[in-house]
């Protein structure tokens, strides 16, 4: 039986279905909204309204953030927004979604794709059709999107590296989850960190498991390899899943050891604060939100395109936490 919740976004309300899922589909968020503060009524589109699609890998409350940013940097704007995601990850799903904009004729769209390979010839035939593609957090560098708006994962790997070598002073075990596999980010992030720690310390990698998006498995993934291995000294999760449960495993194990990860969603910010992560590699996440917007724009505009737009990357400890976020 499903369970039906309603969650304000802004001035909206979205329907979330949560609960058991169906394993033939995915339930999809999706919702719409006008930022032009001269829009006259909600029926009445302008002349110049724009409207961007946003399509997210999954629904998750770090999303819901950027989602907020966005709008805020929108609402100078005659812009409407139509905000899309997967309940989970599902990449069939996120390529109808992108199918669906297209044939809405968007102004523009932003997308984090999930697999950058199988979203080439799909932002190819956005572009093609008239509508520019903005990719952000994760990149499709061979397709003809407009710009990537984000960092280099490779480079956040190797930080990750030396945040796990001055934790653990050099030695000692760890694990490690992620997402997918073949995830072009999980997997340089993945490398950089590797990389690092095979030239620099004497820290062995214990395990890696990967949930492929699912909550359930993650969580099943995370206790497993404490249970097998109990004497590690810390795990290192790539990306938001991972982290939102291994916290959720923090807390309900009390667990003492060492947890870093990427992505400064609201969990892992109060997880920093409370002592559950003790640090993360932030993309600098609360710059996307007028970036993606500004892109928007200028795409629209038809202006030259900037091609990378590199937010860079920082450590996150705990007292930068309680003193600036």
């Amino acid at each position: 039986m499903r369970m039906i919740k309603w969650v304000t976004l802004g001035t909206l309300m979205l329907l979330v279905l949560t609960g058991c899922r169906s394993s033939a589909s995915t339930p999809e968020v999706s919702y719409s909204t006008s930022s032009s503060p001269n829009s006259t009524s909600s029926n009445t589109k302008r002349a110049d309204m724009l409207t961007f699609g946003i399509i997210y890998p999954m629904a998750h409350p770090f999303y819901e953030m950027i989602t907020d940013s966005i709008e805020i940097a929108s609402k100078p704007h005659p812009v409407q927004l139509i905000v899309k995601a997967p309940d989970e990850i599902n990449l069939e799903q996120q390529m109808r979604m992108m199918e669906t904009l297209i044939t809405q004729r968007v102004s523009g769209i932003a997308i984090d794709p999930i697999d950058p390979i199988a979203f080439e010839p799909l932002i190819n035939k956005a572009v093609q059709a008239g509508i520019p593609v903005i990719c952000f957090e994760s990149d499709v560098p061979n397709s003809k999107r407009y710009s990537f708006i984000g960092s280099d994962p490779l480079q956040e790997g190797t930080l990750m590296g030396q945040m796990i070598d001055h934790n653990l002073k050099g030695r000692g075990m760890i694990m490690i989850e992620g997402s997918m596999s073949g995830s072009p980010q999980i997997r340089q992030r993945l490398q950089g960190l590797e990389q690092y720690l095979k030239l620099n310390t004497e820290i062995q990698v214990l395990e890696k498991k990967y949930h492929n998006g699912d909550n359930e498995k993650a969580i099943t993934d995370l206790e497993s390899m404490i249970n097998e291995h109990p004497h590690f000294d810390a795990l290192v999760p790539l990306d938001i899943v991972s982290s939102s449960n291994a916290i959720l495993v923090w807390k309900s194990q009390g667990l003492k050891r060492y947890a870093m990860t990427f992505g400064l969603t609201p969990e892992v910010k109060e997880a920093l604060l409370n002592g559950q992560i003790n640090a993360v590699v932030s993309e600098n996440e609360h710059l996307w939100g007028n970036l993606i917007i500004e892109q928007l724009l200028a795409a629209a505009k038809q202006a030259t395109p900037t091609g990378w737009i590199d937010t860079g990357f920082e450590e996150i400890k705990q007292e930068e936490m309680a003193n600036n976020y």
